[in-house]
Order: C-alpha cells, then structure tokens, then sequence
C-alpha cells in the first residue's frame, strides 16, 4: 500500500513537471502577429512601391530600400538592376508569412508583365503574363523596407 502511494506521487510529480515545462514553452513563444495595421502599413508600401517602378521612377522606389542598403549603394547603382524592355501592371500583393521575431514579412506581389518590344509573333500573341515576385519587407523602427536580396 505505501509502495503504490509512493508510486502514485512519483507519477504526479512527473506529470507536475511535464505540465510546467509545456507551461514555460507556451510562456516563452512568441505572439506577436502581424496586425491589422501593421499589414495594412506594409501593402501600402509595397503598392507605393510598386507604382514607382510601374511608372519606372527608379528614384522613388530606392527610397523604400532599407537604410543599409542606401548607405551602400546609390540611386544610380540600383537603377541598373533594371530592364526598359518590360512593362509592369500590380494585379494584387499577398503577405504570405510573418516572423515577428526577426521582423520579416514575405510578400508575394502579382504583377502582368509584357514585353515592350515583342520580338516574335508568339510573344505578340501571347501579351501581358502574370508573373509572382516574392519579396521580403523588413521592419526597421516602425517602418517597412523592402529587402533586395528576396
């Protein structure tokens, strides 16, 4: 009778522990989400962005590069990156994912792209093709960065 109450309490004192351990992994997640405000701050960026480069104003769309990014290289360097042989159109931007930890979101923005110089038929035939590029966004100081290395 003692052996089994003392076995009982080993079996408690072990279920006890198993509990508080769950209890400290559950206390120390992270659960900061993306709120409403956050995600409707981040789709106005990357749609701001987005417009510049439609508009092919390189310029603007530098400055939502992150600050680092600025420090190193200039507005002439980051215009390179870019072709005058395509046209965009923004169809849509979905934020994918959220890490509140590092402050990263992943967005993915729907664009129509057709070439400005078709150079076959088919390419004429074909027009506009909607294309997904996935982008980071970082969040620096209360504001969203678009990150070049996506």
């Amino acid at each position: 009778m003692v052996y089994g109450m003392i076995e009982r309490l080993r079996l408690l004192r072990a279920l006890l522990l198993v509990v508080m351990i769950l209890g400290l992994g559950v206390g120390c997640t992270d659960t900061e989400e993306l709120t409403p405000e956050k995600a409707d701050a981040l789709t106005q960026r990357v749609e701001a962005r987005w417009q510049a480069l439609v508009a092919r104003d390189f310029r603007a769309a530098y400055e939502f590069e992150t600050p680092n990014y600025r420090s190193v290289f200039t507005p002439a360097m980051y215009e390179k990156r870019f072709s005058y042989g395509v046209e965009w159109e923004l169809t849509g931007v979905d934020i994918i994912h959220y890490d509140a930890r590092a402050a990263v979101a992943s967005v993915v923005a729907r664009v129509m792209s057709r070439s400005t110089k078709p150079t076959s038929a088919a390419s004429k035939a074909l027009g506009a093709l909607p294309v997904r590029f996935r982008e980071k966004w970082l969040l620096i100081d209360g504001e969203w960065w678009h990150s070049v290395k996506s």
